[in-house]
């Protein structure tokens, strides 16, 4: 069996007699999951539920932004109806240039007036000419807009210690100075205030191909001149961090950084089947499916590992990890530039979002900011769009559904998964998170990854004396639905009554592949 055990909100997973296992255990057997309250269980930071804008095919130009000349309706060139609808998500951050393209991005081209921005070419992502028509203004003032975070990511590949001090400089200083000039020159008298800061972004790889050891120092020296302009200590300096499984890199880092000049390290991790054939987004087999969701799970021990390395050198769990790029990754939609990045969403991946969140949830001691990549038109958006048409992704549903976590208490949990095979190999079905907010409202989101079978979930209420049970389910008829622009409504949340009450126990059918989140009052 797989046997889940949360210990100070830490998720612990121990397999027991695992082959064994697979040929006794009924699928039908009812799971039961012990919610408990305790006191000093971790809020789960509204940040683990941010997202993701780069430079990259659709997802700024044609995208965020169609210009103030557009038909499409729009405010300083940012369509109105994107705004609208990430505004319903409550996004709490959105991190911008990149990514890849962050890293060769110098933010004075993208100031200025139009006529005097220089262009360069997009050589990550499509060959592409970049105009820097949309820069640091039309990013920050969006995200006002959007009554978000900004999350800028900084150039440590391509650019200088000057450059990035500047730019803090240039957002962040209220008094005289000469890029707070610069800046009023340029239309903004008052500063943004930019909390968080990305170092450099992939430094193994495409932000320089360096070694932990000379980024690290990279690192000290950089985040040693990005300072806090106004002394308020509201700067976040976020470390270009680890793919994956490569823990020497957290190591290092965790061992060669002080504490004081670290408030985050990243983590990226992609649910890609294999690299070199990704599969399509649409028509994937039931093989593909699972593949998919066993490099997702592969986040709880992702997470579980490096958070583990980051308590050796920081038990007080001072500094961040920030997961600012998961999602799944497929081949690109027939007919679209491959440098784009643009796919369709379906079932898969609302379960993929609604697992991976639990993951981050049941973590939240260390956890405390994600960003799902991307936000709108590129890998596992949130947001699909077509000229005037816009659609809204299984994917967005779930951070919808999943919203009511944001900065609520962790109620930790215990269960013994049942689980889903297929071809000899298993996965856990279930997945579970759960909170209580300000209002005493107990939240309780359940993923059953299983293509094929339903499940049973009893849960005793005793211990958090809630009534008046409601629930919402995400499902369909099929692994390979999702939204189109002739039937953007396909997939979307419904009332749900597949469950009951009854002696003080909850008790709840899943269908296969589905998101179900219980409220109680």
């Amino acid at each position: 069996m797989v046997e889940f055990k949360f210990k100070n909100g830490f998720l612990k997973v121990l397999v027991i007699n695992f082959i064994a296992c697979l040929s006794v255990y009924s699928q039908d057997k009812t799971t039961l999951v012990t919610i408990n309250k305790t006191e000093d269980a971790p809020v789960i930071s509204k940040h683990i539920y941010g997202h993701f804008a780069e430079h990259l095919g659709r997802c700024i130009y044609d995208g965020f932004f169609v210009g103030d000349t557009s038909k499409i309706a729009n405010t300083n060139g940012v369509r109105n109806d994107i705004v609208e609808a990430l505004k319903k998500l409550q996004i709490p951050n959105l991190r911008w240039p990149g990514g890849c393209f962050a890293d060769t991005y110098h933010w004075k081209d993208g100031i200025g007036p139009l006529d005097q921005r220089p262009t360069i070419v997009n050589t990550w992502w499509g060959g592409v000419t970049e105009d820097n028509s949309f820069g640091t203004h039309d990013f920050l003032n969006m995200c006002e807009l959007l009554e978000t975070e900004p999350y800028l990511s900084g150039n440590v590949g391509s650019g200088t210690v000057q450059e990035l001090a500047d730019w803090v400089q240039y957002t962040n200083f209220g008094g005289k100075s000469p890029m707070s000039d610069l800046r009023k020159k340029n239309g903004r008298n008052e500063p943004w205030k930019v909390k968080y800061w990305g170092i450099g972004n992939e430094a193994w790889g495409c932000g320089g191909n360096m070694t932990a050891d000379y980024y690290a120092n990279e690192y000290r020296k950089y985040a040693t001149f990005i300072s806090d302009w106004e002394n308020t200590g509201g700067i976040v300096r976020i470390a270009s961090g680890a793919s994956s499984d490569d823990y020497n890199w957290t190591e290092t880092l965790m061992k060669n950084i002080p504490r004081n000049m670290l408030g985050g390290l990243a983590l990226h991790h992609y649910s890609v089947i294999d690299w070199k054939k990704k599969g399509d987004a649409v028509s994937f087999t039931e093989e593909q499916y699972f593949k998919t969701m066993t490099e997702a799970l592969k986040m709880e021990e992702l997470v579980t590992k490096h958070a583990a390395i980051m308590d050796k050198y920081d038990p007080n769990k001072k500094v961040d990890l920030v997961v600012d790029e998961w999602g799944g990754w497929y081949e690109v939609e027939k007919g679209t530039n491959p440098g784009f990045l643009y796919q369709q969403n379906t079932m898969r991946d609302a379960v993929l979002a609604g697992a991976t969140l639990n993951i981050f949830n049941n973590h939240a001691d260390r956890v405390r900011m994600a960003n799902l990549a991307q936000c709108v038109n590129v890998l596992q958006a949130v947001i699909l769009t077509k000229e005037a048409k816009m659609i809204l992704t299984p994917t967005y549903h779930i951070m919808e559904m999943y919203k009511v976590h944001q900065d609520a208490k962790l109620l930790p949990i215990a269960f013994e998964s049942p689980l889903y095979t297929f071809n000899n190999e298993s996965l856990p079905a279930i997945s579970v998170s759960a909170s209580k907010d300000n209002n005493g409202l107990v939240h309780v989101s359940m993923v059953n990854v299983d293509s094929k079978k339903e499940n049973k979930i009893e849960i005793d209420l005793n211990e958090l004396t809630v009534k008046n049970i409601t629930a919402k389910v995400l499902t369909s008829k099929t692994l390979q639905d999702h939204n189109s622009f002739d039937n953007p409504t396909k997939i979307q949340p419904t009332n749900y009554k597949g469950f009951e009450v009854k002696k003080g126990k909850l008790t709840v059918i899943i269908p296969p592949f589905s998101i179900v989140m219980i409220e109680g009052k």
